[in-house]
């Protein structure tokens, strides 16, 4: 899938998660993380994470200086009608993973993909595509022992819901259902085929 002609992938996102799961099909993007601020309008979950996506995709594609495809992500965790997104301290941390504990959550991923061309050298939109992926997971009950030590970890600081599936909490899952991928934080199926869309199955890799 590497063609000169075809556009650079951008991920609009700091996460090495979602760099890693890219990589992992053999797409190298360019990293350009978005600086906008995560505040939205949408009352849906999934309306939430598609808006957000969009917005960090929009914010790198307006700056672009070649042909690209740029992608935006948003991840976040819904437990009982409550969005928890990333915990601002150890504190909240614990708190949203106590929620989580011997209980069912829904993992909601918003993806936008924009395409953009230089038109006299500037950045165009010549096609766009949003989608959302959702996937249930069964969380094993913890006692507040092994929640503390999880926490102590510091792996929770950076990721939605407090945990993260693909490291240590993976002990602490009793199942999913739906996308894997899509709980680290990129549903890699549906993003590929969105890509495919876009590009006419090719695209560079960068």
């Amino acid at each position: 899938m590497k063609r000169k002609t075809e556009p650079v992938i951008i991920l609009a996102s700091a996460s090495p998660r979602r760099k890693e799961l890219l990589k992992q099909i053999g797409i190298n993007a360019v990293i350009r993380p978005s600086r906008k601020q995560e505040i939205y309008q949408a009352v849906s979950p999934a309306g939430v994470v598609k808006e957000l996506s969009r917005k960090k995709a929009e914010d790198i594609a307006f700056s672009c200086k070649r042909n690209a495809v740029v992608i935006g992500a948003d991840t976040i965790v819904v437990h009982d009608g409550d969005i928890l997104g990333k915990p601002e301290n150890e504190k909240e941390a614990v708190r949203m993973l106590k929620k989580l504990s011997g209980s069912r959550h829904s993992v909601y991923t918003g993806v936008t993909l924009i395409r953009v061309v230089l038109t006299d050298g500037k950045a165009a939109v010549e096609k766009r595509i949003t989608f959302s992926d959702r996937t249930d997971v069964d969380v094993y009950p913890m006692t507040e022992r092994e929640i503390r030590e999880y926490v102590g970890t510091g792996e929770p600081m950076d990721k939605a819901g407090a945990y993260g599936i693909q490291g240590r909490f993976a002990g602490n899952i009793r199942g999913i259902r739906g996308d894997y991928t899509n709980v680290v934080g990129l549903p890699l199926g549906k993003t590929v085929r969105a890509l495919k869309k876009l590009t006419g199955e090719g695209f560079c890799n960068a």
